[in-house]
């Protein structure tokens, strides 16, 4: 008992030094979406009830595709759809499956994609190359979405250059 009292010390104040790290966001460690709003830029343990917050109420995902909630890239493009892509993968990848879904509808949004249902049939047909295998890396899947999306004018997805 005696050896394990210093190493939990230890370790709690590598936690509390660590949550003390400076950010330049308008939120901490835990990402915009509703608990950055109620817990703001707070350090240390009270990020984790900020995520816990984001994760029981989904405000961030929401918060990053519309804007809102702290989350600061508005413009979409395709850093953007990048990141909400790998955010989201798996119900992405449902989805893509089915062709249709919130995860394209906001990925639509995301890229400036006229659009959804056609964004949805698109990467419905693609499916194979976008996930080749189970283990492929989640920057991989979130490039071949951009490229797919790219290299099809006709989806008019404006944001992604």
């Amino acid at each position: 008992m005696r050896r394990i009292a210093p190493a939990l010390i230890s370790i709690l104040g590598v936690t509390f030094s660590l949550g003390s790290i400076a950010h330049a966001d308008p939120y901490g460690t835990a990402g915009c979406g509703l608990g950055s709003l109620v817990f703001e830029n707070d350090k240390g343990l009270v990020q984790v009830l900020a995520a816990t917050t984001n994760g029981c109420f989904g405000t961030q995902t929401f918060g990053i595709t519309s804007g809102t909630s702290n989350c600061e890239d508005t413009a979409g493009g395709a850093a953007s759809a990048k990141a909400f892509i790998e955010t989201n993968r798996e119900a992405f990848a449902k989805d893509v499956a089915r062709g249709q879904g919130e995860t394209i509808a906001n990925l639509s949004t995301l890229a400036g994609c006229s659009n959804p249902a056609a964004v949805g049939t698109t990467l419905q047909k693609s499916f194979t190359s976008i996930f080749p295998s189970g283990t492929v890396a989640d920057t991989t899947v979130s490039q071949s979405v951009v490229d797919t999306l790219k290299s099809h004018p006709e989806l008019s997805c404006q944001k992604l250059g």
